[in-house]
């Protein structure tokens, strides 16, 4: 069974900042590859949604149920709600993660 990828406004705003900042700072090139990646990346999790391991900073928090995989340095934080992978996060792994998932996902 297929799982729909869904991505919200506020997961699709942080890959547009990613792909603007790739673009502005290197090259519009290397902005395409890295969406290109990134949007493969979400793909897969159509076939395998729990392929992803669990964030060490939400486990720290008490959550188990959401999962993480990489495009380094990229990370996409999302959770699997029955039939749909939604992705909540697509950040930088050098940013302050603990912050930004705490704000995103635990409304803190």
């Amino acid at each position: 069974m297929a799982f729909q990828v869904v991505i919200p406004e506020d997961a699709e705003r942080d890959l547009e900042d990613i792909v603007n900042y790739i673009a502005k700072h290197d090259s519009r090139r290397g902005a395409e590859h890295v969406l290109s990646r990134i949007l493969g990346i979400a793909d897969c999790l159509t076939i395998q949604p729990t392929r992803g391991s669990s964030p060490k900073e939400l486990r720290a928090l008490g959550d188990q149920e959401c999962r993480q995989i990489f495009f380094k340095p990229y990370r996409l934080i999302y959770r699997v709600v029955k039939h749909q992978v939604v992705v909540y996060l697509i950040a930088d792994g050098w940013r302050d993660m603990q912050t930004l998932l705490a704000r995103r996902l635990l409304g803190g």
